[in-house]
């Protein structure tokens, strides 16, 4: 008799939100622009920041790493957490903690104070990921999972936009000099921590009726083939990504001489153009039931593009360049490996399985800025960390080759 009674409330979640699905969107999506706004605030004022402490572009690269190794390294932990203890309070948590030292990354101190800062940005930022996914393919109802999965994605591509441009406007156009974009982005990221705690309840989880079957372990999620090669798209795809995202600024304004004022903007080209091309590659991916055709696609395109970008003879190549990787580079890409990821993954365990595959993904992160960086100071030039974000993209290629998917894929 208490069997229907626990299958009937476990499908509350899901129904009790369909009028208010699209404000788990929207904030989830200020949730990624920040994110990502807070994350790339610091690209466009680099050269600055190495004239005032006196750092190479290994150290740049450094300055960044220590960011993405304390966000890498809470990945995992935090989805366990979420899974455990209520994944919205984590992702709270989260944006207050990476909201405060946004702003201290500003105030003037040694060089040591502005890696300690960075540092603690990316253990802030480590809680979104897991619970936040895990979170909203609970709360989105069925019919609308596809429309607000992609509005939450593209906050990532308006996050990278309004870091880039509005980092340059601020310190160069305003003349507030490196530290002026932290404290402007610090105060609006505190508050939509606290939008999302005053505008989202999670739904209670039920225990399963008997729970006579143990829950999963993370170790399972490496005897699942999609899932590992999923996760080696993932390493290839963002380690390409970080590479472009980190250094694109400097690169710009040292081999084609664009005003630092305008890095920005330039940069940001890639994340407006990659937005339709998410949304065109998602619903595509929905028609056909399959992600591994258009994988096949964007991975030798996103190739393309990077060679492009090497060896463009104009500035208007370069600009080509640019908008071919936002329509076929990691921001177009991911919802096609987000999707592998949610299909492939234990019920009872997708927030641990989302952390873990934002940790193996973001570990790149951790390499791309400092690797890039350090070819660059030791061969004087830009196209041998070029060349190693193309060679894994072969690689994520490959990956894809050996993925198993059923003719059609399930929502």
């Amino acid at each position: 008799m208490s069997t229907p009674k626990i299958v009937s409330t476990e499908n509350v979640a899901t129904q009790k939100q369909p009028t208010r699905w699209w404000v788990v969107a929207l904030m989830f999506f200020f949730g990624w622009m920040f994110i990502y706004a807070d994350r790339t605030i610091l690209n466009p004022v680099m050269s600055s920041i190495g004239q005032t402490f006196g750092l190479d572009k290994a150290g740049l690269g450094l300055l960044s790493s220590v960011f993405f190794l304390t966000y890498a390294i809470v990945q995992i932990p935090s989805g366990m957490l979420g899974d455990r203890f209520g994944r919205l309070k984590f992702i709270i948590l989260g944006f207050v903690i990476f909201g405060t030292f946004t702003g201290l990354t500003g105030v003037m101190g040694g060089v040591g104070f502005l890696f300690i800062m960075r540092a603690m940005v990316g253990f802030g930022q480590g809680f979104y990921y897991g619970p936040q996914y895990s979170l909203s393919g609970e709360m989105l109802p069925e019919k609308y999972r596809t429309l607000g999965s992609a509005i939450i994605n593209s906050g990532q591509a308006f996050g990278i936009s309004l870091g880039m441009i509005g980092s340059s406007f601020i310190a160069f156009d305003m003349g507030l000099g490196w530290q002026g974009p932290f404290w402007f982005f610090a105060i609006p990221t505190v508050i939509v921590g606290v939008l999302m705690f005053l505008l989202i309840r999670e739904p209670k989880k039920v225990a399963s009726a008997a729970s006579s079957e143990p829950k999963p372990s993370i170790l399972s999620l490496f005897k699942n083939r999609n899932l590992v090669m999923t996760f080696i798209m993932v390493f290839c795809s963002l380690y390409g990504f970080f590479v472009m995202i980190t250094w694109l600024p400097t690169y710009l304004a040292e081999i084609w001489q664009v005003p630092k004022s305008q890095t920005g903007f330039v940069a940001s080209l890639t994340a407006w153009t990659s937005v339709p091309a998410a949304l065109l590659i998602a619903w595509v991916s929905d028609r056909i039931g399959k992600r591994k055709p258009l994988l096949m696609i964007v991975f030798p395109g996103a190739i393309v593009s990077i060679l492009l970008l090497m060896f463009a003879p104009s500035y208007q190549v370069v600009i080509v360049a640019l908008v071919l990787y936002g329509l076929l580079g990691k921001l177009a890409t991911d919802p096609l490996l987000v999707a592998l990821c949610g299909t492939n993954s234990p019920k009872a365990i997708t927030a641990t399985a989302f952390g873990t595959f934002n940790f193996i993904g973001m570990s790149s992160s951790i390499l791309a800025p400092y690797v890039t960086g350090w070819l660059v100071d030791t061969t004087g030039s830009w196209n041998t960390g070029f060349y190693l974000a193309i060679g894994l993209l072969a690689i994520a290629f490959v990956a894809a080759l050996f993925l198993r998917e059923p003719r059609k894929v399930e929502n």
